[in-house]
């Protein structure tokens, strides 16, 4: 008799996703915005950490700070402060892409930082001739350096976060497992689904990726049995569980993947990166 398959945190067989193979060449990138309109879901984390986690395996990662707050910019240790920004690419005081890019400590890391310059940015846009696709004219120009852009939201469905979703492929949604976390994403899905329809066809879902999840709690299973019965292969497999580590490694600057290695969350990381492989969500 087969023993029975382990059974993962969404319900579903758990499941090896394979290592990618190495890629021969780089660019164009598939750009992912990384979204959800409700703040401390872990949309920061997650770009730092599948940023490193996709270079580890060979990728060129772009990550693009789009958020006032400026967490990005502080997580991979690179400095917003003298350097051109997000905001200065925006309203076209810097004219070239790649003046603001900085390399991170890690290697195939790079950034393009923000501050809080950055929170008045959608009151200028607001005048402008095309305004949602003033950063996916920014990132056109960088795009054939990198494997994979990700652009990290702020927490609201602004001007900035519709940008965010014109310039992209695909859209991960890093959500708590917690209710008030999952009553905002069909609401995030409509927005996405009105940008489809008015401003760029081609973007699509490419996961719903649980965060915090602590499987010793009913109300994380029970979140996480609600997610999946709505949205249902739109979730990833893997699942990011809740630890006081990731706030350690913030203050070190360094991605989990470099922070502490040998750590579940980063191999939890490590397993995104291969499932979005999978999926053919990046190259």
């Amino acid at each position: 008799m087969n023993p029975a398959p382990q059974v993962g945190p969404t319900g579903r067989p758990l499941r090896e996703f394979p290592v990618p193979a190495p890629l021969t060449s780089h660019g164009p990138a598939r750009i992912i915005a990384l979204c959800n309109q409700k703040g401390g879901v872990g949309k920061t984390t997650t770009t730092i950490n599948l940023a490193a986690a996709l270079a580890e395996y060979g990728r060129k990662v772009l990550c693009v700070d789009f958020d006032p707050q400026g967490a990005l910019t502080a997580g991979l240790g690179v400095t917003s402060i003298d350097v051109p920004t997000v905001f200065e690419l925006l309203m076209g005081k810097v004219p070239e892409t790649a003046s603001a890019i900085q390399h991170s400590r890690t290697k195939n890391v790079d950034v393009i930082p923000a501050n809080i310059d950055l929170s008045a940015a959608e009151i200028h846009l607001v005048p402008e001739v095309a305004r949602e696709h003033i950063l996916a004219k920014v990132l056109r120009q960088v795009a054939n350096d990198y494997d994979v852009i990700l652009i990290d939201c702020q927490p609201s469905l602004g001007l900035l976060t519709v940008n965010a979703l014109t310039a992209s492929h695909g859209v991960l949604i890093p959500l708590e497992c917690e209710y008030f976390a999952l009553r905002g994403v069909a609401l995030l899905i409509e927005t996405v689904n009105k940008v489809r329809d008015r401003l760029n066809p081609a973007i699509v879902v490419d996961g719903i990726l649980a965060t915090m999840y602590d499987a010793r709690t009913l109300h994380s299973r029970e979140v996480m049995e609600r997610v999946v019965g709505e949205f249902n292969d739109i979730v990833l497999d893997t699942a990011i569980t809740r630890t006081v580590k990731f706030p350690d490694a913030s203050v070190a600057g360094q991605p989990m993947t470099e922070f502490a290695p040998d750590h579940q969350s980063a191999e939890q990381y490590r397993s995104v990166a291969r499932e979005l492989v999978s999926r053919g969500a990046v190259a």
